[in-house]
């Protein structure tokens, strides 16, 4: 698996703890959105797109089934994140 494009959009009012949303395309043939970039206590971390349920909680859309996927994906797209911070603070 390839992933070969990530664009990253930075939240412009940061109240609560979702810092930017990503896409990723996935071996040129399928896009995954609304990847959520989250900081909590210091800490970056994503969560996939997903939906409120009857009950109120929340399932994911699209997930990788494995972990070694999901680490990757997780890396590529903090990576990703750092880089356009770094970019924006020189601008």
């Amino acid at each position: 698996m390839e992933i070969g494009d990530i664009r990253i959009r930075e939240m412009r009012q940061q109240d609560g703890r979702l810092r930017a949303v990503a896409s990723i395309t996935i071996d040129g043939c399928f896009v995954v959105h609304d990847i959520k970039i989250l900081e909590k206590d210091g800490e970056l971390f994503i969560a996939m797109p997903s939906r409120k349920t009857s009950e109120g909680g929340f399932k994911d859309i699209a997930h990788p089934i494995n972990s070694e996927t999901r680490d990757m994906i997780r890396d590529m797209i903090l990576a990703a994140y750092r880089e356009r911070l770094a970019q924006s603070q020189t601008e």
